[in-house]
C-alpha cells in the first residue's frame, strides 16, 4: 500500500504541475495577444483626406506652372465632405494643421474620444518668396467640418473649439483632458499628376502624405 499511495501523491503532483505550466502558457499567450493588439492601435492610422491633381498650366509672364488641386476631406466617420480646389505657382504645398496627441494609455485602450490625435486642417499654401499663396480650409474660430457633431447644441460645440488652443497653454486643463501636446504641424510634398495623395492622421502620432499611382486605365481620362 505505501508505494501506492506514494505514487498516486507524485502524480497528484505532476498533474497539478502540468495544469499549473498549461495556465501559466494560456495566460502567456492572452497577454501576448493583448500586446499584440495594443502595438498593432499605437502604430494605427486613419485616412482623413485625400489630394489630386487636376490640372496644370503654364503662366507665360511668369514662366512658371501653377497646379490646381483637389482637396476631399472626410469626417470622422469617413463619409467625404464637400471637394474644395486651390490653385498655387508651383507644386510643393503643404498644409498647415493643429494635431493633438492624447495619452498612450487613451491611444491603447482605443479610448472612443481619445483613441487617436486629434487634427484640424487650417490652411494649405506654397512657399516661394513674393509668390506665396495660402488658402483657409478651416478657421480657429470655427467648427472644423470634419468634426461637427449632428443633433447637438451647436453653442456648445463652438465654445469647445473656440478654447481649443488653451490645451497648449494650460497644462492642468491638457492633464484633465487626457492631451499629451498640441502642436502645428505642416506637412507637404511634390504634387504631380497621376497620383493619388493620401493624408492619414496616426492614432499616436501627426499627419502624413502617402502617395498612390492611379490606375492605368483612367490615366489621361476626364473622370467625372
Amino acid at each position: 500500500m505505501p508505494p501506492k499511495s506514494k505514487l498516486s501523491l507524485g502524480r497528484i503532483f505532476v498533474v497539478a504541475a502540468v495544469i499549473v505550466g498549461g495556465i501559466a502558457i494560456a495566460q502567456l499567450i492572452q497577454e501576448r495577444k493583448v500586446l499584440a493588439k495594443i502595438i498593432e492601435r499605437l502604430k494605427a492610422d486613419t485616412r482623413v483626406a485625400e489630394v489630386l491633381v487636376t490640372g496644370v498650366q503654364f503662366n507665360e509672364e511668369m514662366q512658371k506652372n501653377f497646379t490646381t488641386i483637389k482637396f476631399l476631406e472626410f469626417d470622422t466617420d469617413g463619409k467625404e465632405l464637400v471637394p474644395k480646389y486651390f490653385t498655387f505657382p508651383g507644386n510643393v504645398i503643404q498644409f498647415q494643421s493643429l494635431v493633438v496627441r492624447f495619452d498612450d494609455k487613451f491611444v491603447m485602450a482605443g479610448d472612443g474620444l481619445r483613441g487617436r490625435s486629434a487634427y484640424l486642417f487650417w490652411k494649405v499654401f506654397t512657399l516661394d518668396g513674393p509668390n506665396t499663396r495660402e488658402f483657409p480650409i478651416n478657421y480657429m474660430s470655427e467648427v472644423p467640418a470634419g468634426y461637427k457633431v449632428a443633433g447637438i447644441d451647436r453653442k456648445v460645440e463652438e465654445k469647445f473649439w473656440r478654447h481649443f488652443w488653451q490645451y497648449a497653454f494650460d497644462e492642468k486643463a491638457a492633464q484633465r483632458a487626457g492631451v499629451k501636446n498640441v502642436q502645428i504641424e505642416a506637412p507637404g510634398a511634390v504634387f504631380v499628376p497621376g497620383y493619388v495623395y493620401i493624408i492619414k492622421i496616426e492614432h499616436d502620432g501627426g499627419l502624413r502624405i502617402d502617395t498612390q499611382k492611379l490606375p492605368p486605365i483612367i490615366r489621361g481620362e476626364k473622370i467625372l
